[in-house]
């Protein structure tokens, strides 16, 4: 009997102090704040589970130099005030963020993974990161030329290497 009470009592006193936690304001909510406990776990287990459920297998376009220079275009256009040049020179915006976005162009970063996956993350988005979904305001082509572009980040023809590195445009 006092097992099932206490059993009653935890599964009632648990969400009341999650609850109180949230209410009165112990919740780290700032980008500055460090992350709840295991939220970075919690996170990465949703997220990587959505990705293997849904991430296309098959490339959408060939990573050929004239989807990788699109790439690379669009890169710089949409992606590089987060996520950082070739260079890894972080802007302002990128400093700010939580979690900080990773650099794509530098390290291994998303070489590894494999083009439908970025694809999925560049299309949908993942939520409270700051990683905007571009499915409303990229064609499907170019998901995939960026996909593709950081697919071969570690390997691209010496012309996309070139335009990357160059300095982003003046705002």
């Amino acid at each position: 009997m006092r097992f099932f009470l206490g059993l009653i009592i935890g599964i009632i006193l648990v969400p009341v102090c999650v609850y109180f936690y949230v209410r009165f304001g112990y919740a780290p909510v700032a980008t500055a704040a460090p992350p709840f406990p295991l939220e970075r776990k919690l996170a990465h287990m949703a997220l990587d589970a959505r990705i293997d459920k849904e991430a296309p297998k098959q490339p959408g376009v060939p990573a050929d130099e004239s989807n990788l220079m699109a790439g690379a275009h669009l890169y710089r256009e949409n992606c590089a005030v987060c996520h950082a040049m070739s260079d890894g020179v972080q802007t302002p915006t990128a400093k700010g963020m939580f979690p900080k976005p990773p650099k794509l162009l530098t390290g291994t970063g998303v070489t590894d993974d494999p083009p439908g996956e970025t694809y999925w993350k560049v299309a949908n988005g993942i939520r409270l990161t700051g990683m905007p979904a571009y499915r409303e305001s990229l064609s499907e082509t170019q998901m995939w030329q960026i996909s593709q572009l950081l697919a071969t980040a570690d390997k691209l023809p010496p012309s996309v290497k070139d335009y990357l590195a160059q300095p982003p445009p003046a705002k």
